[in-house]
C-alpha cells in the first residue's frame, strides 16, 4: 500500500511549513538588517511567487489526487488555503515596506544617466501602453532621436481622481480632487507622495491623474483613449465565449457602483497593468464584492444584506472559530501544565470550573425577515451565533439551522418538533460559557442564507441581519431569566444604522404613537434565557471555560473531557511526556464538533447504550466509559472511515441525503451485529469497505491539539 505522507496534500503541507520558516527567517533578518533593502525584497518576492503557485495548486487538488485515500480531505485542505492566506498577507506587508524606490526626479549624471534615460524609456512605454496602441508604428528618424534625447523631467503633480482610505501603516489617506505632489515611483505601483498639508505616505498609481488641473488637451487625450479602449473591448467581446460575457456583464455592473474601480476597467480587460504584490488580495475582495453587487442589481439582495462576516470567518481563519477547536485542553503560560484541565483529587473526576459568564437561552422565533429575490435558491436559512464585544469574536461559532413555513417565509422558527431525536443543527437550546472580561460581552446573532444562483451554480452565504444582546446591564449585573425581544439591523456588526428592507425609517420627530406603529414592523429576534437543572449544571461545570454549543450534547462534552483528564492527568507516565497516545475518542471526538449528523448518530448510539444497561452498572463509572467508548467506535468512528460515506459540505441537499440514509442504514446494520456472536462479520463484511488505515484514528497528538 502506498504511502498517505507522500501524496500532494501532505507535500503541500509540507511546503508550507517550509515557506513559514522561511518568512520567521526574513522577518527576523528585515528586523535586525542583517542584509539589503534590495536582498530582502529579492527574497520576499521569490517567497511570494512560491507562495502563489502553491495556492493555485492546492485549489486544482481533489480527492482523486491521492495515492491513498485520506480521511477529513476537505477540512484538511481548508486548513492549508488557510495557511497559506496567512502566509501571502504576510508577505504582501513586508514587501510594501521593503519596496525600492523608483526613479529620482533629480537630473542624472554621466553613465548613471544614460543608463536611467534607456530605463525611463521603457518605463514610459508602459505607462503609455494605452495611448500608443492606435500609433504603434514609429519612423526611424524618431527612433534615433528618442534614444539620444535626454531624459526630460516627469510632471510630479498629480489629482486624485477617487477617495482612497489608507488601511495598512504608511498609507496616505486622500480624497476625490486632491493635488499631490509624487516624491518617489516604485515599480509596484504604489507611489510616495506628499499632499498639500504636507503629509507624506504611499497611494496606488491607478488613483492618480498627471497634472494639478485637467486641461482641454488632457480631456481631449482623455476621449481618445476612452474610444480607443472601448473599440478595443468591442473586437473582444465578439471574441469571448458566452460565460465569458457573463462574467463581463457581472463587472460592468460593478464598474457602475464603484466608481474607483473603473479606472483600472481598461487595465484589467486588457492585462496592460503591472499588479502591486498584494494584487492577489485585493483580487479576493474585488471577487466578493462583484458577487454581491450584481445579485444586488438583479434585485436578488434586498437592501441590508451583506456577504456573511462569521462564514467567512469559518472559512479564511479555518479551525480556529471552530468547537473542535476550544474543546481540546489549553497549555498554561510555561506549556509545561494545563489551564483550564484539573482532577478533583478527592473523587478523581474532572475539576468543576466556572468562568465569568455562563448562560443558557433559547432561539425563539424571528419576525419579517426580507427573502431573497429572483434568480437565486436558498438552500439553508439559519443562524451563526457566538461571543462579540464589539470588535472581536471571543467564542466559537456555532450554527443553528431555522425552519419556515412556505407561505410565511418572513417568518423563522426553531427547534421544531419531529419524531424521534431532534438533531443538533435545529436545535435552539444553547449555552454560552465564556470567560472574558470585557464590560461589553454579548451575544452576536447573524441570520444568514446559503444561496445557489441559478444562472451560473455560484454558491454564496449572506447576511439579512444581525442582532447583539449585551449580557450585563449598567450596574455590571447578569440580565435575568425572561424573554428578550431584539431589533435586528442591517449590513454588517462593525456598520450601524442600516436599516433592513421594510422597516420604517428612523426619525427622532416622530411622537410616541408613530415610534410604536414603527415597533410593530422592525425586523426581530426572540431569544429566551432559562435556568438548567442540577444535572446540566453539573456537566456544564466540566467544559471548556469558552466555549458555545447545543444542551443536548453537553452529557457528550462533559464524557469526552472526563476521558481526556484520565487520559493526560492519571495515565500518562510524566506531565513532560508528549508521546503519542492510543485513544480513538480523544482523536476523532473533535472532528463531530463540526459534522453535527454525526454527532447525532453518536447521541443516539449512547442513549441506547444507556437504555440497555442495568442499574448498577450505571453506578460504576468505569463501566459507563467503557460502554461509551464502544458506542463511539460502532457509531461515529465507523461511519467517519467508511469509503461509501461521502464528506461533510455545507447546506449541500445532495451531500446531506447521501450521508442521512448511509447513517440510519448503517444504524440499524450494526445495531443487529451487535446482538448476534458474530458481530465482528459486519466489520469484514465486503459491503462495508473502508478508508484506509491511518495512524491519527487511533492516536492523540498533544502536541498538535494543545492550544
Amino acid at each position: 500500500m502506498p504511502s498517505k505522507g507522500k501524496g500532494p496534500l501532505q507535500q503541500v503541507h509540507r511546503e508550507v511549513d517550509d515557506m513559514r520558516v522561511q518568512l520567521e527567517r526574513l522577518l527576523k533578518d528585515v528586523k535586525g538588517e542583517v542584509e539589503t533593502k534590495e536582498e530582502s525584497f529579492r527574497r520576499c518576492q521569490e517567497l511570494q511567487i512560491s507562495a502563489e503557485k502553491t495556492l493555485k495548486n492546492l485549489t486544482k487538488l481533489t480527492k482523486a489526487d491521492e495515492i491513498a485515500p485520506v480521511g477529513n480531505y476537505d477540512q484538511r485542505k481548508l486548513e492549508e488555503q488557510g495557511r497559506l492566506r496567512n502566509v501571502l498577507e504576510q508577505l504582501n506587508k513586508v514587501s510594501v515596506r521593503l519596496s525600492p524606490p523608483g526613479p529620482s526626479t533629480e537630473p542624472p549624471s554621466g553613465d548613471a544617466q544614460k543608463e536611467d534615460v534607456e530605463d525611463g524609456a521603457e518605463d514610459s512605454d508602459e505607462d503609455d501602453s494605452d495611448e500608443d496602441t492606435a500609433d504603434n508604428v514609429d519612423s526611424p528618424k524618431d527612433e534615433s532621436q528618442a534614444s539620444t534625447a535626454p531624459l526630460q523631467s516627469e510632471p510630479c503633480i498629480y489629482t486624485v481622481l477617487s477617495d482612497f482610505k489608507g488601511d495598512q501603516e504608511g498609507d496616505l489617506t486622500v480624497q476625490r480632487g486632491d493635488t499631490l505632489k509624487i516624491i518617489k515611483k516604485t515599480s509596484d505601483g504604489w507611489w510616495l507622495a506628499e499632499n498639500a498639508k504636507g503629509d507624506k505616505g504611499v497611494v496606488p498609481r491607478t488613483y492618480l491623474k498627471i497634472g494639478s488641473v485637467l486641461s482641454d488637451e488632457h480631456k481631449d487625450e482623455e476621449d481618445e483613449e476612452s474610444d480607443e479602449a472601448e473599440e478595443e473591448q468591442e473586437d473582444s467581446d465578439e471574441q469571448e465565449n458566452e460565460e465569458g460575457e457573463n462574467q463581463r456583464l457581472d463587472l460592468e455592473f460593478l464598474f457602475l457602483k464603484r466608481p474607483f474601480i473603473h479606472s483600472l476597467k481598461t487595465d484589467l480587460f486588457f492585462h496592460s497593468y503591472t499588479p502591486p504584490p498584494n494584487w492577489s488580495t485585493f483580487r479576493k475582495a474585488l471577487t466578493e464584492i462583484d458577487a454581491t453587487d450584481v445579485l444586488s442589481a438583479m434585485g436578488a439582495i434586498p437592501s441590508g444584506f451583506r456577504p456573511s462576516t462569521l462564514s467567512k470567518l469559518l472559512v479564511d481563519e479555518g479551525p480556529k472559530y471552530r468547537g473542535s477547536h476550544f474543546m481540546q485542553p489549553e497549555l498554561s503560560q510555561s506549556q509545561l501544565s494545563f489551564s483550564d484541565l484539573f482532577l478533583d483529587p478527592d473523587n478523581g473526576r474532572v475539576r468543576p470550573r466556572h468562568p465569568r459568564t455562563c448562560v443558557c437561552f433559547t432561539l425563539w422565533s424571528c419576525k419579517r425577515i426580507p427573502t431573497p429575490g429572483v434568480g437565486v435558491q436558498v438552500l439553508s436559512r439559519h443562524i451563526r451565533l457566538c461571543a462579540f464585544d464589539g470588535t472581536r469574536v471571543l467564542s466559537n461559532i456555532h450554527t443553528v439551522r431555522a425552519s419556515y413555513n412556505p407561505k410565511n417565509p418572513r417568518t423563522w422558527f426553531f427547534s421544531p418538533r419531529t419524531t424521534g431525536v431532534l438533531p443538533v443543527l435545529l436545535d435552539g437550546d444553547c449555552f454560552l460559557r465564556c470567560n472574558a472580561d470585557s464590560p461589553d460581552l454579548g451575544i452576536l446573532f447573524e441570520l444568514g442564507v446559503t444561496f445557489i444562483r441559478n444562472s451560473t451554480g455560484e454558491r454564496g452565504d449572506l447576511s439579512c441581519g444581525w442582532a447583539f444582546l449585551k449580557l450585563s446591564d449598567a450596574a455590571g449585573n447578569q440580565l435575568p431569566n425572561r424573554t428578550y425581544e431584539i431589533s435586528v439591523s442591517g449590513g454588517t456588526p462593525y456598520e450601524k444604522d442600516v436599516d433592513m428592507e421594510g422597516s420604517p425609517a428612523r426619525s427622532s420627530g416622530a411622537g410616541v404613537f408613530q415610534h410604536m406603529l414603527k415597533a410593530r414592523r422592525l425586523s426581530k429576534l426572540i431569544v429566551k434565557f432559562k435556568t438548567p437543572n442540577s444535572r446540566i449544571k453539573r456537566q456544564l461545570s466540566l467544559l471548556p471555560d469558552t466555549l458555545l454549543h447545543c444542551l443536548s450534547c453537553v452529557p457528550l462534552l462533559a464524557m469526552y473531557r472526563q476521558l481526556l483528564a484520565d487520559t493526560l492527568l492519571v495515565n500518562r507516565p510524566t506531565m513532560q511526556n508528549a508521546d503519542l497516545i492510543f485513544s480513538p475518542v480523544l482523536a476523532i471526538f473533535p472532528i463531530l464538533m463540526d459534522q453535527p449528523d454525526l454527532l447525532d448518530a453518536l447521541r443516539t448510539a449512547w442513549m441506547d447504550a444507556e437504555n440497555n444497561m442495568k442499574r448498577s452498572q450505571k453506578r460504576d463509572e468505569a463501566q459507563v466509559k467503557q460502554e461509551f467508548a464502544k458506542a463511539f467506535q460502532w457509531s461515529a468512528s465507523f461511519l467517519l472511515h467508511s469509503s461509501s460515506f461521502p464528506p461533510y459540505r455545507w447546506a449541500d441537499p445532495t451531500s446531506d441525503e447521501q450521508r442521512s440514509r448511509l447513517i440510519v442504514s448503517t444504524r440499524e446494520a450494526l445495531k443487529r451485529a451487535r446482538g448476534q456472536s458474530g458481530s465482528l462479520e459486519m466489520l469484514a463484511n465486503p459491503t462495508h469497505t473502508h478508508l484506509a488505515f491511518d495512524i491519527t484514528e487511533m492516536t492523540f497528538d498533544l502536541l498538535r491539539v494543545a492550544h
